[in-house]
Order: C-alpha cells, then structure tokens, then sequence
C-alpha cells in the first residue's frame, strides 16, 4: 500500500502566507470600487452637489411670466373685441327689427336717399342695355360668320362654272364687303359693351359698396341714438349714460363722415356717367347708321374718331418679325 506523501513529509515547510501569494490572480472582476487613493485625483473644483447661494442658476431665469402675460393680454383682448361686436350686432339688429315694427325712427336725408335711389335705378337699366347689347352683338357675330362662308362659296363656284362666273363674282364681292363691315361693326359694339360695363360693374359698384357702408353706419348711429334716449328718460340711467353719450359720439361721427363721402362720390359719378355715355351712346348710334346705311367710308371714320382697333375672327396672329 503506498504511501501519500505530504509537503510537510517531503521536508518543505509551506505557509497560507506563501500559498496566497503563489495563486494567480482573478481576471473576472467587473464592478470595482474605486479606492481612496483614486478619488484623490479628481479635480477638487467640480462641484459634487447643487448651489444653494444667492445666485441660482441663469436656466432658471427664463421669462415665461412675460409670455404668459402677453398672451393673456391677447386673450383678453380678443375677448373684448368679441364681447364689442356682440353688443354692436345685438343694437343694430334690434334697431332694424324696431324700424320695420315702427317702434323706433330712423335718420333719413331725404335729397341722399332720392339720389341713391335713381342711381340704383340707373344701374338696373344700363345692365339691362348692356344684356341686350350683349346678345345683338352675339347674333350679329354669327350673321358675319355666315357671310364668311357664303362668299367663299360663291368664290368656289366661280372657279368651277365659267358659264356663270361674272354673277358669282358678284355675290363673292358683296359678301366679303359685308362681312369686312360686319367685323368693323363688331369692334364697335364690342367697345360699347367694354365701356358700359366698366361704368355698371367697376364705377357704379364702387359707388354702391360705399353706399351700403354708410347704410350699415346709419343703422348704427339710430342704434346707439335710440340708447342714448332710452337711458335718458330713465330715472337712474345716470349709471351708463356717460358711456352711452361717448358711443353716441363717435357713431354720429363716423355717420357724418360717410355721408359726406357717399355726397362727393355720387357728383363725381354722375359727371363721369354723363361723360361716358355721351361718348358711347354717339359711337353706338354712327356705327350702326353707317353699317346698315352702306357707308363704309363712314363707319371706318366712327372708328377712328374713338381710336378703335378691330381685330378680325378670321385673322392670324402676327409672327415675332411683325411684331
């Protein structure tokens, strides 16, 4: 039986010191704590904990009180305007319903509103002219168009029957002379409807919109008059008379600047229709009385007189080396 032989037998004398230093070391460490001698290489001027001085940090000094006040003072003043025009339209539309009750008078310019009348009137009328124009103009455009065509007809059979050439030639001849006078004809009536258009659409409505703003300003003004009184005649309607009086103020101003507005368009209006219509009305009557009178030399002399250009439906457009 063998014997186990031991360090201690063998004569070499071993202790756990020298065994502990003899072990290799483990490689498989992961969390190690840093020693006391590592900390002391840091830099000693980071600061390890938040400042509680007198002078905090500059991110806590953002100004989000301005913003929130600004967007309060926007908030508030929408609410106001809102709360303004909400008073406003309940006035006037009292008012209105009131002035078609008879419950309540109305301001009334009798020589303005006799003005505005007729010029509403007027406009009423001249679209109508301009409408029947229109449709003349329509028709008589598809009368030269067929002239066109019948006296290229004729021109085709002159060429194909020799036996009645002459007489085709005639009528090819008379038809191309109409339909050159029918295309002059159209540049003028075409110019009238342009004209008379501008004045019923552009001159006259601009005329009107500022009519019905100073209507719209007189319903206000009798709204806040009609208040104004009503506060008056109560015993304690010392309450918001003030106010009342300063609305009833700046509403009879704005009235009285808009009427005399609406006074200066409608003089300049009428000297600018007088004008315009004489022109237009003397261009339509020789045009027409030349065409169908025959007089070519005539109708070409109307327009020129008014610096009209015809530009014929069966012309092409000139090239770049014309132009």
């Amino acid at each position: 039986m063998s014997q186990i032989s031991s360090p201690i037998a063998n004569g070499e004398r071993t202790s756990i010191h020298d065994m502990l230093k003899d072990t290799p070391p483990n490689e498989n460490k992961t969390n190690t704590l840093p020693s006391s001698s590592s900390n002391s290489n840091l830099p000693r001027s980071a600061p390890t904990s938040l400042s509680t001085g007198s002078n905090p940090p500059s991110v806590l000094n953002s100004p989000i009180s301005n913003d929130d006040s600004t967007l309060f003072r926007n908030n508030s003043s929408r609410i106001e305007n809102l709360k303004n025009w909400s008073i406003s339209t309940y006035k006037c539309t009292k008012q209105i319903m009131f002035e078609k009750l008879g419950k309540s008078s109305r301001t009334v310019d009798a020589e303005l509103e006799n003005r505005i009348e007729q010029l509403k009137d007027t406009q009423k009328k001249y679209i109508n002219i301009l409408r029947l124009t229109r449709i003349l103009t329509n028709h008589f455009y598809h009368v030269v168009q067929t002239q066109h065509a019948l006296g290229e007809a004729f021109s085709d059979l002159a060429q194909k029957s020799p036996e009645l050439q002459e007489e085709f030639l005639y009528n090819c001849e008379t038809q191309r002379n109409l339909t050159k006078n029918g295309e002059t004809l159209l540049g003028a009536l075409n110019f009238f409807i342009s004209s008379v258009n501008t004045l019923c659409n552009k001159t006259i409505e601009d005329t009107l919109q500022s009519i019905r703003q100073y209507e719209a300003s007189r319903i206000e003004y009798d709204a806040y008059r009609t208040d104004l009184e009503s506060l008056s005649t109560k015993p304690d309607g010392t309450i918001g008379l003030e106010e009342a009086q300063q609305n009833y103020e700046v509403h009879r101003q704005q009235f009285m600047k808009l009427r005399a507005e609406v006074t200066i368009k409608l003089k300049f209006l009428d000297e600018n229709r007088i004008k315009v219509m004489h022109k237009q009305l003397l261009l339509f009557h020789n045009a027409i009385s030349a065409y169908f009178s025959g007089n070519q030399q005539a109708l070409e002399a109307t327009l020129k007189q008014f610096n009209i250009k015809v530009k014929t439906p069966n012309s092409t457009f000139p090239s770049w080396l014309e132009q």
